[in-house]
């Protein structure tokens, strides 16, 4: 079997998908492959994030608006270069992180997808999906669970 070519990875900012960066960027270096590191995000006013995290306080790590979304990519790129990865692409998607993902693989003609597993084993998670089942389900290529939590 060869060894991947492009290897995306999402990130929303949090440090469990900060993990899974650190192991894609490991994977993408060890093979050579480009490594493209996706964050999906919503636009959004100032009032609407401000009443986000007032609700979701320690939760609040979704990302939304392109600017944070940027500082994520980022950091994201400086982990992976730390990490070993020399061909690294970064993209921000307007939307659902499981169709940015998708979207992003077919795009590029990825042939690993890697996530964390944050969600995978929560009550919520079963009974409304997560991110890592949903893209395992539907990728179409292989798929890496890292577990970051």
């Amino acid at each position: 079997m060869a060894a991947y070519q492009t290897v995306v990875v999402g990130t929303d900012g949090s440090e469990s998908s900060f993990a899974a960066v650190d192991r894609a960027a490991s994977v993408a270096s060890d093979a050579g492959a480009t490594l493209v590191i996706v964050c999906a995000y919503y636009p959004a006013s100032k009032h609407d994030v401000e009443k986000a995290q007032d609700v979701l306080r320690d939760e609040a790590y979704q990302v939304v608006g392109s600017a944070p979304a940027e500082d994520t990519l980022q950091s994201a790129r400086d982990r992976a270069v730390k990490v070993g990865a020399t061909q690294i692409e970064t993209v921000p998607v307007v939307g659902a992180p499981v169709e940015a993902l998708r979207d992003t693989v077919t795009e590029r003609s990825a042939d690993l997808l890697v996530v964390g597993n944050r969600g995978l084993n929560t009550l919520a998670g079963r009974i409304l999906g997560s991110v890592p089942s949903e893209v395992a389900r539907k990728s179409g290529v292989d798929v890496l669970i890292v577990h970051t939590t």
